[in-house]
């Protein structure tokens, strides 16, 4: 049974595989079918399926004051 995930704008990730950078925090910007998310070093951002972005989802390091 698949876990339920609470994402929200603004949480800061941490992904299995690191960004080409080195870094693998990412800032969430956008939720839907497809997650924009940005690389908290580098600042740049990449649209990736739901399905591939919670295989790939590691833990929360930090949620959003939303």
């Amino acid at each position: 049974m698949n876990k339920p995930f609470n994402f929200q704008l603004g949480d800061i990730v941490e992904m299995k595989k690191p960004h080409p950078c080195g870094n693998n925090e990412w800032e969430i910007l956008r939720i839907g079918m497809d997650f924009r998310i940005k690389c908290t070093k580098c600042e740049r951002s990449i649209l990736i399926p739901r399905v591939k972005f919670e295989k790939g989802y590691k833990k929360t390091i930090k949620h959003s004051e939303v």
